[in-house]
């Protein structure tokens, strides 16, 4: 159980618009962030991207994180007390199978099915994400997302995994994010695996993608039934009126947002993208790639306002992350917005803008939508700010819904302060504090907030 402590005080705030009663409630977390036991599991490409000096900017590791692979039923009775449905995680590729292929290491397997267990006895339903950036450190070395093969390998492994938790899990995410995890890992080196390509990461993008149509089809004949993608996607803005603004922030969408949801939906690249792709048979791999989904993930976080690249060659500094000046791109400020200590914007109403604009983009080959993360970085325990953050965002996603856009759930990212990525413990997205050295959790004000929220809607 979590630590006992005083709560804080919640704002009256209004009581949230009425949800349909099948909605889905939950809070996400992935395997590297949180769950620690690296001598338990083989190695990533994230371990060997922080025992780089610099390359994370607390100089920390994830080596034991939140170390809920030993503290797992201590957070699943958080997920239950918080009253929410669901509880979004992901399998660590190096835990099941270390090398990424050939032998299955059986306690890495016996690990997810105990958490999944675990899961079911509370109550909670299990929905794993098979890939959140950690691939394994042999699979990189063999070339990693650069190479066609990984997407084979990758499939081979969701069979794994649901021959072994599938009895019990009733709904599947194949990938996180592939839009960040080709930006930042593959063409800025921001992230893991540190590769500088710029647009030689495109081949990361079509790989990543085939390996989500090669995961469905492994994942159906397993018998899973409600598969879909956790893709990240936000409004972009032009910085202005300007054509070599606009040309930019299309440019930014295109390859953020169109890129990777076109081939899912469409089954086709944005003109001027699919020759660039590495495949003998694009057609074919397209064909797979855009496999029918059950339901389409997405990540929302804020939007984006993009201009031409500043004068003079200058790179630009953004929520982060630099951006090179050989891109043809320019992330700006968005101002009259509060930020996040991330220093990123809060604007709920960016939610129904992107919403509507997918219903009316993709008609009747959108599936319904689910939003797969949703959250901000604030320190504190009385963390006033989330609160607003969530009231304001599930109030706009409530406008988009009565507005007749189809989203059937909602999960909160964090469930627990976590590795955040090349930050380290600099971010704190959870609605739980995590003290990193004592392993001690408690609850935020956000999380008391959020479980007063929904007891209202139980009879």
């Amino acid at each position: 159980m979590a630590a006992s402590a005083a709560t804080p005080a919640i704002p009256p705030f209004p009581r949230l618009p009425e949800f349909p009663r099948d909605f889905l409630w939950g809070v996400s977390t992935s395997a590297h962030q949180i769950e620690g036991a690296a001598d338990a599991r083989g190695a990533s490409v994230w371990d060997a991207f922080t025992a780089v000096p610099g390359n994370v900017k607390d100089g920390s590791t994830a080596a034991v994180a939140c170390d809920h692979y030993h503290r797992y039923r201590e957070d699943v009775a958080l997920v239950r007390d918080l009253g929410v449905d669901a509880y979004r995680f992901s399998v660590s590729w190096p835990r099941v199978l270390p090398t990424g292929a050939g032998q299955v290491d059986p306690a890495g397997l016996d690990f997810y099915d105990r958490l999944v267990d675990e899961l079911c006895a509370a109550g909670i339903r299990p929905v794993p994400t098979l890939f959140h950036w950690d691939t394994p450190l042999a699979v990189q070395e063999k070339g990693g997302w650069l190479d066609r093969d990984t997407a084979e390998r990758f499939a081979e492994y969701a069979a794994v995994v649901a021959a072994r938790i599938g009895d019990r899990v009733t709904k599947w995410i194949t990938l996180n994010e592939p839009a960040e995890h080709t930006l930042l890992g593959h063409a800025l080196g921001q992230h893991a695996p540190g590769e500088r390509l710029l647009f030689g990461a495109l081949p990361v993008a079509h790989h990543q993608l085939l390996a989500h149509g090669l995961a469905v089809r492994a994942l159906r004949a397993a018998g899973a039934r409600d598969i879909g993608i956790a893709n990240s996607h936000g409004p972009t803005w032009p910085a202005s009126d300007a054509v070599a603004d606009t040309g930019a922030a299309d440019f930014y969408d295109l390859l953020l947002n169109r890129l990777f949801a076109d081939p899912l939906l469409l089954g086709r690249y944005p003109e001027g993208i699919g020759e660039l792709m590495p495949s003998d048979d694009l057609g074919s791999d397209l064909s797979v790639i855009s496999e029918p989904l059950d339901w389409y993930g997405i990540n929302f976080y804020q939007p984006t306002k993009v201009g031409a690249p500043l004068p003079g060659g200058t790179a630009t500094e953004f929520a982060g992350i630099t951006i090179p000046p050989e891109l043809p791109f320019s992330p700006r400020q968005i101002e009259g917005y509060p930020v996040t200590d991330f220093g990123w914007p809060v604007v709920p109403e960016a939610l129904p803008e992107l919403l509507t604009a997918f219903r009316d983009r993709y008609g009747d080959r959108l599936p319904p939508l689910v939003i797969t993360e949703n959250g901000c970085s604030y320190e504190g325990l009385d963390d006033q700010d989330r609160i607003a953050y969530l009231d304001g965002h599930l109030r706009a996603l409530h406008r988009a819904m009565a507005a007749g856009v189809d989203v059937r759930g909602y999960f909160v990212w964090s469930l627990i302060d976590n590795f955040e990525w090349a930050e380290g413990y600099r971010q704190r997205f959870g609605l739980v504090h995590v003290d990193h050295t004592t392993q001690v959790r408690t609850p935020k004000a956000s999380y008391h907030w959020l479980r007063e929220a929904l007891s209202a809607r139980r009879p």
